[in-house]
Order: C-alpha cells, then structure tokens, then sequence
C-alpha cells in the first residue's frame, strides 16, 4: 500500500476512535477500580455518579423503602429503618417480606428524625435512596458524611400517579439495573389511572352524588373532621368532592358543623379514624343522624393508605371501590377485593386484602352504632 494511503488510513482510524469514545462519556470507565460508572440525575434535579449496578442498597425516609419493595428483590435490601420493624400493620410492602425484619436496623426512621450516618456504613450498601433530602445540601451532606452516594427519590404532591412517583421507580431501576421492572410497575399504574378515568370522565355532573371522606389519617389518626381538598383518589373517578367548594388542597380539619351544611350524598370513611368516630358517635348521635348520608345508610369505608407515606396499592384499591360505590354501572365488571388482591400481587407478589380487612374492616357499608 501507499505510504499516503497508509497515513490516511491510521488517521481516520484514530479520529473513528476518539469520536466513539467521546460518545461513552455516561456511562464511563473507572481505570483504577475496572467498574462502570453512571451518572444520574435525582429529582432535587443532582448529580450522581455510582457504580453499575447497585447490588445493596438501602431506603431511607418515608415511603422510600416500599418503592424499592415493589421490584420484588427484597434481598438488594441491605438494611431497614426502626419505623418499619416495629409494626407491619397497614403497611402491605412490609406484610408482604416478613425477612424485612430480620435485616439490620439502620436507623430509627420517621418523618422527624434525621438519617444515621454510622448504622448505613455498618451495612456497607451501594447506594442510599432518600427521600429525607429536602434540598441539595442536606443531600450532599450525608453523601459526604457516608462517602456512599445519596441519590434524592420523591413520592411528588399528590397521593397518587405522581410522575415524581414514576421518576423515582426509573431511577431506582436504572441504578439497579431493574429498568424493565421500573417500566412494567409504571405502565400497570398508568393502565389503573387510565381505566379509572375511562370509566368515569363521561358521567355529567348532575348525575354525580355529593362526596365527602372523613376520618382520613395525618400524622395519627383523625375523627370525622379530618378530610382532604383536591382529594386525589376521588380525583381518579372524577367525583364530586364537597370539600373542594373550600378551595382548598391536601389535608384539612373541617368545622363539623360545616359538613352538616354540605349535606353530602355518601360519605366514606378512612379506617384510620374509624374508631375514633364511632366513639363521637356514641357522644353524639344527634349530630351524626342529622346527616342524610347516615339517615340514608350511605357510609362506607375506605382502607387506610397513608402509613409512613402512601401506599399506592391500598389507594389504587381505595379508587376503584369508591368508583364502584358512586357508579355501580360504571364499575360492574370490577369486584373490589378481587382487584385489591391483583393490585397487591402484581406490585407485592402477595394477595393482601384479607388481611387488610381483618386489621381494618375492609370495603362494606357501615353501620357507626356497631
């Protein structure tokens, strides 16, 4: 060959091959460790570089670990919170993997109390998914205080089908190297949203009944007064709510006589406040039995969804039992428990209903006096 052609021929292969390793930028080589590193954007919208894939990890903060539950790879779980060894129930991620409790506690876990730094390291996990971090620094400051990398996940502003929520499983995914898992546990949410809201956008107004749900848990449990503007499960079924006239959105404490002016057609109450008020209503019957929906034997109970953050599965559940109370005709191919029960085993692996109904009634008509 040529001595130009020779020439010709090695520079365009060093110019092929720069070009190409310019492109393998993320993920990239550790030289020194021989481990791939990716880099990933968390939702406080930081940086992360960790190594592919994460095979421990650990879950902090509320409702952290029970996303990382729904992959069904409980033994990428390297250690848990006190918060969820303590107590199952109500929790249908932690009913579903009793060996949880076997592994070590790696903090006391809560809303109020702050990550520990020693107990993580004593695990020695991949990576931390937190959603403790309210900012960047608080982050960043536990990634330097562990040297493990802290990567921000979020359950969003909304009970349900935020797509906070959905960037979360991605990102839990992708670390661990689950991205089909991640994909197949968004894509059977989106399909519940979507069923729910086909099921129900068409109804006119004037043929939906007056809601309201009582009882509801914040931060403990609550009587009658205790309900939610902007209420996402009624959201998902187009209901109408007789607490958005307050214009108001999340969780709220009503003045009781106020629930007598709206007068509500059916009223749904949480079984987190549903001993609370039965016991009122022993107080006061007279209050209660001034309400058409009491007079009218149209209260009806929801399960709880709301322990150490939202269980998505009991509030899928909770969704397709109001919309089958408000629009039978709407809903009646759907059985509620039965669809409880697919909900759970498909993001679970286990058929969780019937204990959830031992522990806190389950979905039937209600009668306060019993």
């Amino acid at each position: 060959m040529h001595v130009k052609n020779i020439s010709l021929t090695i520079i365009i292969f060093f110019c092929a091959a720069f070009i190409l390793g310019g492109c393998s930028a993320k993920p990239n080589q550790d030289a020194a460790s021989g481990l791939q590193k990716i880099t990933m954007t968390d939702t406080l919208g930081r940086q992360v570089e960790i190594n592919a894939q994460a095979k421990k990890v650990v879950a902090i903060g509320p409702g952290a670990l029970r996303l990382c539950c729904y992959f069904n790879s409980i033994d990428m779980i390297a250690g848990v919170e006190q918060m969820d060894k303590d107590d199952s129930k109500g929790k249908p991620y932690v009913m579903a993997n009793p060996s949880l409790a076997n592994l070590p506690v790696i903090g006391p876990g809560g809303p109020n109390n702050a990550p520990d730094p020693e107990k993580i390291l004593a695990v020695n996990p991949d990576v931390i998914f937190s959603t403790y971090a309210s900012d960047k620094a608080s982050a960043d400051n536990l990634a330097s205080k562990t040297g493990i990398p802290v990567v921000a996940i979020s359950y969003g502003e909304t009970s349900m089908f935020d797509p906070e929520v959905y960037t979360s499983l991605k990102l839990i995914g992708k670390i661990t190297g689950k991205d089909q898992k991640a994909q197949e546990i968004v894509d059977y949410m989106e399909k519940c949203k979507n069923d729910l809201d086909a099921r129900t956008k068409d109804i006119p107004e004037n043929n939906k009944p007056g809601v309201y749900v009582g009882g509801l848990g914040m931060k403990g449990s609550h009587g009658i007064e205790s309900t939610e503007g902007n209420y996402s499960l009624l959201n998902a079924v187009h209901a109408k709510n007789v607490v958005d006239e307050t214009g108001k959105t999340g969780s709220l404490m009503i003045d009781k006589e106020k629930l007598i002016q709206w007068n509500p057609d059916k009223i749904f109450i949480d079984g987190n406040g549903l001993q609370l008020i039965r016991q009122d209503y022993l107080k006061n019957p007279g209050y209660y039995e001034t309400l058409a929906a009491v007079k009218n034997g149209e209260i009806y109970s929801q399960l709880p969804y709301k322990f150490y953050s939202t269980n998505f599965d009991t509030a899928i559940a909770d969704a397709y039992y109001l919309g089958k109370v408000l629009y039978p005709d709407q809903f009646k191919d759907v059985d509620p428990e039965k669809k409880a029960d697919e909900i759970y085993k498909f993001l679970l692996g286990k058929e969780l209903y019937s204990q959830m109904a031992k522990d806190f009634g389950g979905f039937k008509k209600l009668v306060l006096w019993q």
